[in-house]
């Protein structure tokens, strides 16, 4: 039921272009995103519809804050007014942080989402669950060692290759 939540989400609130993401792309998607970082969404070629994002946003909050406020009424009838100002200014900036907490979920989850897709296509034969911090790590020794980008694809899997090889 969550999986399918998380993907009604996914679905409704981001644009995916057709174009395959590149290679050197992925490479450094993957490594953001091994490090935690937000990944920019042109590079895995997405990007946020922000209506909906609006709208599904809106929707959570709704179902989440309606009941509380419904439950918390007779409460607020009782409380002095500076407490009810208090708790208002509170709710509505916890929705405006929300928002942003929202945003960035969703867009790690679609980065990862991305980073997967596009790792079957140029790693067919690697599963990314394992290898993705092995190709993190040759990245960036091409990065150090200034591999250019028309040679960067056959140093890595090489590298690739020779590591898995060693490992069996």
């Amino acid at each position: 039921m969550k999986e399918k939540f998380r993907n009604f989400i996914l679905d409704k609130i981001f644009i995916l272009s057709n174009q395959p993401v590149l290679f050197r792309d992925l490479l450094e998607a993957n490594s953001l995103y091994n490090e935690g970082m937000l990944i920019d969404g042109a590079k895995l070629n997405f990007r946020f519809n922000y209506a909906q994002t609006y709208k599904i946003y809106a929707m959570i909050c709704i179902f989440i804050l309606l009941p509380l406020i419904i439950i918390a009424h007779n409460f607020f009838v009782i409380v002095d007014t500076h407490i009810s100002i208090l708790i208002t200014i509170f709710l509505t900036s916890a929705v405006f942080l929300g928002f942003d907490m929202f945003k960035i979920w969703a867009r790690k989850e679609m980065s990862f989402e991305c980073i997967k897709k596009a790792w079957q296509m140029h790693f067919p034969y690697f599963s990314y669950e394992k290898y993705s911090k092995k190709v993190d790590e040759i990245y960036s020794k091409a990065s150090k060692n200034n591999v250019c980008k028309r040679d960067l694809e056959q140093y890595v899997l090489e590298n690739l290759i020779a590591q898995s090889d060693a490992s069996k």
